[in-house]
């Protein structure tokens, strides 16, 4: 192929002839990056991953078989994580968001680092200390608006948060184009394309991990139910596909993961979404799950007390007639947010999977079993978040299109930073439009 585009270049175009060292130098430039793709592609070991297990678990389970003990040394951390993240929850809302952080930043590691081991990268100039730089001005975009946002009596009282809430975005913008230019002047001949390679791959990293982080924040500030209860249908659909297919799988689902089974996705399917209703129905009923966290100027600290909305009070349904002669009920009683925990499960169980999936194909791209071995067992923390990335955008998504309503604090917020003058001017819009309505004088004389 260099050959041909020699010879048809000489053919061609004569000012190709007045520059040889500039094309030997391009060429060699190709070649060099398709060897180190290829080289890095072949240096990715598919073969035995190494066992990680704790020697104590290994000791225990000496006697089975490698089938079974597997599943005991899943089933016994999986335990530990429930555990570890009930505690979580009981720490409160603060502990919870430097607990997403936390994940976060592991998930953008482990994805870098494959990046970094495909692609033989340690010897770029700079790259790995743009690939933190750029995480660092991403978090704080995204953090900085989340402050502006919940913490905005906060950020008037104090001078210097006011000043860099007003200028977040600028601040941010040439943060980011630091990073940008010194990119740019890190970039070394012989290495053009593997570069812009692993600088698409970062952003595409970002944009998995750290925004999708983001909503799993702003959907524990809607409150902690909207974040517990989607990461525990998560949860309970891996646990109960993995033993549907364990005891009953058959049937292959999809080439990506040949252990996955219909029978496994089935039985997690239904199992799911009765263990939604059944925790929400638990869940609904305590303040401290289902109130917004808010910041107390007064105690400068998290509250989660509040008056519950209709969501999470107790509604009379009737039953269908066939749901009626089936059980002998005529009506029952629910939380309207239960309701609401079908969708939430059902897109846990079928669309779920399929960040599951993606993440197996990412894998067989680049030919490793796990992002990382953190967890024996289980692999990397990206292997246990796959689907939880997903599942918060469409719990995000989904707050915003069918329960959010417009916020009055966050109205008056906003009152309160403008001027005089355009204060009074929307006083005097609001209150002819009451008076225009019938209701000032009802509510001046309910004062009187």
């Amino acid at each position: 192929m260099t050959e041909l585009r020699h010879r048809g270049g000489k053919d061609s175009d004569p000012t190709l002839q007045q520059q040889p060292s500039e094309d030997k130098g391009s060429d060699s430039e190709l070649k060099g990056e398709k060897d180190v793709a290829s080289d890095g592609e072949a240096k990715v070991d598919p073969g035995v991953p190494q066992d990680d297990t704790p020697v104590v678990l290994n000791k225990a389970l000496s006697g089975l078989s490698s089938r079974w003990k597997n599943w005991w040394i899943r089933g016994i951390l999986t335990l530990a994580m429930i555990s570890f993240f009930f505690l979580i929850i009981y720490l409160g809302p603060m502990v919870l968001m430097m607990i997403v952080l936390i994940v976060q930043i592991k998930c953008f590691q482990e994805i870098i680092t494959i990046g970094y081991n495909v692609y033989h990268s340690y010897h770029l100039p700079w790259f790995r200390t743009l690939s933190w730089y750029f995480l660092l001005c991403v978090n704080y975009f995204f953090y900085g608006e989340t402050v502006t946002d919940y913490f905005f009596s906060l950020v008037q009282r104090e001078e210097p948060l006011r000043i860099l809430s007003k200028y977040h975005r600028f601040i941010s913008f040439a943060l980011y184009l630091t990073g940008f230019c010194m990119f740019v002047l890190s970039l070394v001949k012989k290495h053009y394309r593997l570069q812009f390679y692993m600088f698409g791959w970062t952003h595409v990293t970002l944009l998995i991990v750290v925004t999708q982080s983001h909503l799993i924040i702003h959907n524990l500030f809607e409150g902690m139910i909207w974040f517990i209860v989607p990461i525990s249908c998560v949860i309970c659909n891996d646990i109960m596909a993995y033993m549907f297919g364990f005891f009953f799988g058959r049937t292959p689902l999809i080439k990506l993961s040949p252990k996955k089974t219909w029978e496994g996705f089935i039985g997690g399917l239904f199992s799911t979404i009765v263990f939604g209703i059944m925790f929400s129905y638990l869940m609904a009923g305590y303040r401290y799950f289902v109130c917004p966290v808010e910041f107390n100027n007064d105690s400068n600290s998290f509250q989660v007390d509040c008056e519950p909305s209709e969501l999470f009070q107790l509604q009379v349904y009737a039953l269908p007639t066939i749901l009626e002669s089936a059980t002998g009920w005529s009506t029952v009683r629910l939380y309207p947010f239960q309701i609401h925990s079908i969708a939430l499960s059902s897109f846990a169980s079928i669309v779920g999977p399929f960040g599951g999936f993606f993440a197996s194909g990412f894998k067989r791209a680049f030919k490793i079993k796990d992002f990382a071995n953190t967890i024996p067992g289980h692999g990397g923390i990206m292997d246990r978040f796959d689907c939880q990335y997903l599942m918060a955008t469409f719990v995000n998504v989904y707050i915003a299109s069918f329960i959010r309503g417009p916020n009055p604090s966050k109205v008056i917020q906003q009152l309160l930073a403008l001027r005089i003058d355009q204060q009074l001017n929307i006083f005097n819009s609001l209150k002819a439009h009451l008076t225009e309505k019938g209701l000032l004088p009802a509510l001046e004389g309910a004062g009187a």
